[in-house]
């Protein structure tokens, strides 16, 4: 049984939200999940907690305090036992946690490494054991180790901080194990800048605006991106080629929303009926967007919508240096002279 189908179990007995120290302590004493980690009411606290974050309303727990967690069919009348399967084990591919593969490694990190680094293939282990991940591919640690990497090159090229370093020899540890020190000084510079950079687009003329995200499809790859008449542009603001591969051309629509409050989901709809034929959307937004926008965005049955927010448009600005310069700084680290010599 996975730590999210025992813990589920516990509630479901208890008929009460519980502190995830005290599913911890009950989960053990009925045996009901296994694990050699030395802190398992942070690997439950850690798995509760990016549960509710990553599912939303669609998680089978709700946080209902400070460390308190009870189930989310509750909210529909009090403490009504959930309709977990009497052996929660036989359900759990279909009740699997759905966390990424990085998002995976940073729970198994901070709940089993006591802040020591980690083999890539023992936190891969360690993940599935705990019904982090679900993964049918026959070589786990190697896309483990992939997903690590490629997002720490990501990070860095964006001006930001990444969440892991590699420490040779396959082993990984976590940034924020540092401390304060050379590395949080040059992020905290960073990430004023991404602030005053989205301050800067805020303030923006409409057109500037505009030529910016015009600019920035460019640099991701689109080739004809014109800006639009503002008279007659049915909601669309740019329009371009996204080429893939120099073979895949795919005609995008984009509309963008300078604006503080969220997008909800009747934006979405009215991109996609402002798409001519063969076309796809794309809404950028200084903002974010709404969990009903996103689902709206991802339906199924309609016409798919992309979606940036603010938060990414800057990141990929600065990793295209759009509005920003990268100044490269070296840095000298003692090495042992003598052994030069010998």
């Amino acid at each position: 049984m996975t730590c999210k189908d025992a813990s589920a179990r516990i509630l479901q007995d208890a008929g009460e939200p519980l502190h995830y120290s005290e599913i911890a302590r009950r989960i053990l004493k009925r045996g009901l999940w296994r694990t050699s980690g030395t802190t398992p009411e942070q690997t439950v606290s850690a798995t509760l907690s990016q549960d509710v974050k990553k599912a939303g309303g669609a998680s089978v727990f709700a946080r209902l305090g400070n460390g308190m967690y009870g189930l989310r069919c509750w909210e529909d009348g009090g403490p009504a036992r959930p309709d977990v399967p009497p052996d929660a084990e036989s359900a759990a591919g279909a009740r699997r946690a759905t966390h990424s593969f990085t998002d995976a490694a940073e729970l198994v990190l901070k709940a089993c490494a006591d802040r020591q680094p980690m083999h890539y293939r023992a936190i891969t282990d360690a993940a599935i054991e705990q019904g982090l991940v679900a993964t049918s591919g026959k070589t786990p640690e190697a896309t483990m180790y992939s997903v690590i990497y490629q997002e720490i090159e990501r990070k860095a090229a964006r001006g930001e901080q990444p969440r892991f370093i590699l420490h040779g020899q396959g082993f990984v540890g976590l940034t924020e194990w540092m401390g304060e020190g050379l590395a949080f000084e040059v992020e905290r510079h960073n990430r004023d800048v991404r602030t005053r950079l989205l301050e800067q687009l805020m303030e923006m003329a409409p057109e500037q605006f505009e030529g910016t995200v015009a600019r920035l499809l460019v640099a991701l790859g689109f080739e004809d991106v014109e800006v639009t008449s503002r008279s007659a542009d049915g909601g669309i603001d740019v329009r371009g080629v996204l080429v893939t591969g120099e073979a895949v051309r795919t005609r995008m629509a984009v509309q963008v929303k300078r604006w503080k409050r969220n997008v909800q989901a009747p934006t979405v709809q009215q991109v996609r009926g402002s798409l001519g034929a063969h076309e796809q959307g794309l809404i950028v937004t200084t903002s974010d967007f709404s969990r009903g926008a996103r689902d709206e965005a991802e339906r199924s049955d309609a016409t798919p919508v992309g979606l940036m927010d603010g938060e990414l448009m800057v990141a990929l600005m600065v990793e295209h240096g759009i509005g920003v310069r990268k100044n490269e700084v070296a840095i000298l680290t003692l090495d042992d002279v003598g052994s030069e010599q010998e």
